[in-house]
């Protein structure tokens, strides 16, 4: 079973943050996590992640740089800023937030 895009679809960001709060990463690298830990449940589609990473690295929550690859293609990797880093922490807040209040919505 895979879950709805539309369930996660406002959270993009965030989740995106949270795997570069760990490492620098790229797109392949933070898609095929996603895929990962949803269990195969999750996966973001190219056009939805690099218009995210364009949005973050506009408002200035990450930037990117070109790897050194000396085999294979040259990747273009994204590191998280320190206004990232904030942006991240109110995010997840938001997200903790509105899981309590949906929480409290179903369950009565």
């Amino acid at each position: 079973m895979s879950i709805t895009s539309d369930l996660i679809r406002g959270h993009t960001d965030t989740i995106i943050l949270a795997h570069l709060m760990k490492k620098d990463s790229y797109g392949y690298e933070v898609n095929k996590n996603i895929k990962v830990l949803s269990e195969g449940m999750y996966e973001l589609k190219e056009a939805t992640l690099y218009t995210a990473f364009k949005r973050l690295e506009d408002a200035g929550s990450i930037a990117s740089y070109w790897g050194d690859e000396t085999t294979g293609a040259r990747r273009k990797y994204y590191k998280i800023t320190e206004l990232g880093k904030e942006t991240y922490h109110k995010l997840y807040e938001e997200w903790n937030t509105a899981k309590h209040i949906i929480d409290k919505l179903i369950e009565g």
